[in-house]
Order: C-alpha cells, then sequence, then structure tokens
C-alpha cells in the first residue's frame, strides 16, 4: 500500500508548515545548549519527528497503521525535503 494523495498532501502541508516556523525550532533547540552539540541539527530533529508525528497521528486518526511501504515512502519525502528544513534552520528568513 502506497500512501494516498490526500496523506501526501498532508505531509508536504506539515512539511511547508514547519519550515515556515523554523526559526522556532531553532529558538528552543538553543535553550538545550550546551547540553546539545549542533543547534542547527537539533532543530532539524526536533521539526522531524513533529512531521513523523504528524504521519502517526494522519494514519491513526484514519484508524489504520502505516504500512512498511508508507513508512519508507514517508522516510524518502522527509528525505527528499530535508535540504529545504536545513536551509530555513541555517538562513531563517527575516520579516
Amino acid at each position: 500500500m502506497a500512501i494516498s494523495k490526500e496523506n501526501k498532501e498532508f505531509i508536504d502541508n506539515l512539511i511547508d508548515y514547519y519550515i515556515s516556523e523554523s526559526e522556532a525550532y531553532r529558538q528552543i533547540a538553543e535553550n538545550f545548549a550546551p547540553e546539545v552539540e549542533s543547534i542547527p541539527d537539533t532543530a532539524f530533529g526536533i521539526i522531524t519527528g513533529c512531521v513523523y508525528s504528524g504521519f502517526l497521528q494522519a494514519y491513526q486518526n484514519q484508524q489504520q497503521p502505516p504500512g512498511l511501504e508508507d513508512i519508507r515512502e514517508f522516510n524518502q519525502i522527509l528525505k527528499d525535503r530535508a535540504p529545504l528544513i536545513k536551509k530555513a534552520i541555517l538562513e531563517p528568513i527575516k520579516q
């Protein structure tokens, strides 16, 4: 089973949201200094964890567990978007 079109759109929108809010997650990561070695890597981990949690919640709301193929596809989507997430963390948009 592959990720449905609706779930793909949800994941893409979720990633877009976290990219737009990346500065807030960078600030959260900064609160853990000096315990963490890399603020950008910590912010990236927080964001990807939140996206993964949203992915799992979408399946929970549909009362179905994600299959292995779905998880692999999700991981590829996230991997493909990772450079954009990292860029947003490293080069925040000034408003």
